[in-house]
């Protein structure tokens, strides 16, 4: 069974730090008792230094005395041997009175890490607006954001778990605080840790957390409840006994052995919401007398309720059975609610020893499978705690009791698809995964993404292609005026991941002159072919293939950012492809030779094939193939001057291919690269490539005194066109390069 355990600050001598240790080892076993007296010298000299130095600390109590108060109440949950000293040195590396690294060298990486994750948790409790009405339930679109935020940061449930104590022990000292500090504190940790507790099925916290804030943030409210139930207390401690005495009884007499029946406290802010809830009177609540029957097994739940229910008349719709439907925390117990006698409502919950310690601990019931399992036994529930702490969106009550809802929640965004950074003044945006500063100044208004011209990201300047990550802040520097870089929407630099950005900055060039964007779309067309290395395009044949009238609109569109290059290059390649002379009523055949097994042979049956060495065609070119005498079937690029050749000599010899379905098979294609000569150029290119997945498979360099320059000639593997044009818009980016371009024999 567990022993709920309420230890109060002031039971603390925090000096006296060598009795709490002797206390605490005879009321729990200590797993590392050695570590954890190091951890309380360490906290001792950082809290006497902080006093000589004429350091005041926050809540009158320090380092050393909050540190102390916050590992017992994580003993209490069954801490680990690192969580332990991880909270008594916690507070000392907050008020900067111990260095992190010092933690990291003396006590190890673990220790280091859990309390780096519990400093970035604090950072939760500054994003919320101090200024908010101060009303219980109140739901925004921030603090959503908030509690999304703390799940994506938390990659350690152990992190949470001292968390949760750290506001514990707070929300305890502030009694002798202000009243602003106290609904502060309180508003806090309503709305963000009570919850926590209760997702991480820590009810020994959760109703604690609850109560204390719902004193601080509706007064009036607790002190009522709370005398209602002190008038009323003896005489309801006196029913309840004789329930138990009674039920009691009838469980021995029916052979349900090794029970403990005893009363449930009942918490003032569980009232006080049931009131709100149903518009009852205080009179009316029935579960203010309520009992709790432990029992060893799950069929003896099921005995228990059939023998309360044969006692005392069972209330209709009062009855919820957790333990065949276990609450989204993991939480499972017999709730009903019977008229007890002296007909007053009574509230009886039955469950195992097992289901309470569940109940109360939550995942701390687990620790020891995190702690020292070599045989990686994990109990299923905290997995499916662990599953939630990474996925879950949605931190109501009911959202857990309706599988529809949590699966629909969970597709349009689970947390490892989201990243939340704050703003400057420490508001949370909610951004796609992936997310870009030009997406974050999008965000936050269009014509801050559009006069975006840099960002600082924790206070450094990033490019504006940098992948923000959850927990950084994040600032846009703009000009005066102007408007969103065309680089933005090319894919392969990675400016822009959101779509609503991506629409913005398409709605911004679409405003602008049409003659421009023709002129526009004419050089980044002509710049893509001479790139790719390919034939000129017939652009008034193309429209009607891109929905569009004519040559002119498809340019504009280019221009204008509604067309990217490449899809306009995959478009004219496949209308070359598509002969209206062709009259072949032939079924393709699928190539299986392993070297271009997708190439497509028309009007004959498997042939070998192989790719041309002088062209190196790559799908997505226009393509040819000549028969060769015991190599089967050679394919060429169709504007190949040697195909030419061969066909003006033996036009029988040529036939049609086409590309086929097969999956990411890599051709050979040259590169030619011309760039400024500098050490490092060749490291860079091949990181490029690297980065990309990208294999070479030859290289060749020379360097040019007469004008400083250097050129290279790469073969590279590609698998499309598509692929090929990011290749290259990469390798353009880089330091010096003055041309890179499909290199044409």
């Amino acid at each position: 069974m567990v022993t709920v355990r309420r230890q109060q600050p002031d039971e603390l001598d925090a000096r006296d730090w060598h009795a709490w240790l002797e206390q605490l080892n005879a009321r729990v076993p200590v797993r590392d008792p050695v570590t954890l007296e190091r951890a309380c010298q360490v906290a001792e000299r950082c809290e006497r230094a902080g006093e000589a130095a004429g350091r005041l600390w926050p809540y009158g109590k320090g380092c050393l005395t909050i540190g102390l108060e916050m590992a017992d109440v994580l003993a209490d949950l069954g801490a680990d041997a690192e969580a332990l000293p991880a909270a008594v040195l916690y507070r000392a590396v907050r008020e900067g009175q111990l260095p992190l690294a010092e933690v990291n060298k003396d006590f190890g990486e673990p220790v280091a890490r859990l309390i780096e994750g519990v400093l970035r948790m604090a950072a939760i409790g500054t994003s919320l607006n101090p200024t908010r009405k101060a009303v219980l339930g109140q739901q925004d679109g921030q603090l959503d954001n908030v509690r999304k935020m703390l799940l994506a940061m938390v990659d350690d449930v152990r992190v949470a778990l001292v968390k949760l104590a750290e506001r514990t022990v707070i929300i305890r000292a502030v009694k002798e605080s202000d009243p602003e500090r106290q609904q502060k504190v309180a508003r806090e940790i309503f709305d963000i840790y009570a919850p926590l507790a209760h997702r991480l099925g820590v009810g020994q916290l959760k109703w604690e957390l609850e109560d204390l804030s719902f004193r601080y943030l509706q007064p009036g409210a607790y002190k009522k409840i709370a005398k209602l139930l002190d008038e009323k207390r003896l005489d309801r401690e006196s029913y309840i006994d004789e329930v138990i005495d009674s039920l009691r009884g009838h469980l021995d007499r029916n052979g349900i052995k090794g029970t403990q029946v005893y009363g449930r406290a009942k918490h003032i802010y569980s009232i006080w919401r049931k009131m709100q809830k149903k518009h009852l009177d205080f009179g009316e609540v029935y579960d203010v007398r309520a009992v709790r029957v432990l029992v060893r097994e799950v069929r003896d739940c099921y005995a228990a309720l059939g023998i309360v229910h044969s006692l005392w008349k069972h209330v209709p719709k009062e009855f919820d059975d957790y333990i065949a439907s276990p609450k989204d925390n993991g939480y499972q117990s017999l709730h009903t609610a019977v008229v007890g006698p002296e007909r007053k409502m009574l509230e009886v919950q039955i469950r195992t020893f097992d289901m309470h310690e569940e109940a109360e601990l939550g995942v701390c019931a687990h620790w020891r499978y995190k702690e020292g399992s070599k045989a990686g036994r994990k109990s299923r529930s905290y997995e499916q705690r662990i599953a939630w702490l990474r996925q879950v969106l949605e931190w109501h009550d009911e959202l857990g009791d309706n599988a529809d809802t949590m699966i629909d929640e969970l597709k349009h965004g689970l947390v490892s698809d989201r990243v939340y950074v704050f703003t400057p003044d420490g508001h949370v945006v909610d951004l796609e995964a992936g997310a870009t500063p030009v997406d974050f100044a999008y965000h936050i208004h269009t014509e801050v993404g559009h006069r975006c011209r840099g960002a600082k990201v924790n206070g450094h300047i990033v490019p504006l292609n940098y992948n923000l990550n959850t927990g950084e802040q994040v600032e846009i520097l703009t000009a005066k005026e102007g408007g969103p870089s065309r680089d933005w929407m090319t894919p392969s630099l990675g400016y822009v991941a959101t779509s609503s950005a991506r629409a913005r900055i398409q709605q911004w060039f679409k405003r602008q002159d049409r003659d421009v964007h023709i002129a526009q779309g004419r050089a980044i067309l002509e710049r893509e072919i001479s790139r790719l290395a390919l034939d000129r395009i017939d652009l008034d044949a193309l429209a009607p293939q891109l929905n569009l009238k004519t040559g002119d609109d498809v340019l504009a569109a280019l221009g204008a950012g509604d067309l990217r290059p490449g899809h306009v290059v995959n478009q004219a390649q496949s209308l070359l492809g598509d002969d209206p002379q062709q009259e072949l009523a032939f079924v393709p055949a699928r190539s299986k030779a392993s070297e271009s097994g997708d190439v497509t042979i028309q009007g004959v049956g498997n042939l070998l094939t192989h790719m041309a060495a002088c062209c190196r065609p790559v799908p997505g070119d226009q393509v040819m193939g000549f028969i060769t005498q015991g190599r089967g079937v050679t394919v060429h690029r169709a504007d190949c001057h040697n195909l030419l050749a061969m066909q003006g000599e033996e036009p029988n010899r040529v036939i049609e291919v086409s590309w086929g379905e097969a999956d990411r098979i890599f051709y050979p294609v040259d590169i030619f690269l011309r760039a400024w000569d500098r050490q490092g150029l060749l490291r860079d290119v091949i990181a490029v490539l690297a980065n990309e997945k990208v294999n070479v498979t030859a290289v060749h360099t020379e360097s040019h005194t007469e004008d400083n320059t250097a050129t290279m000639l790469l073969t590279l593997e590609i698998a499309s066109l598509g692929g090929l044009g990011k290749v290259l818009a990469k390798m353009d980016q880089l330091k010096g390069v003055l041309e890179v371009r499909r290199y044409k024999k």
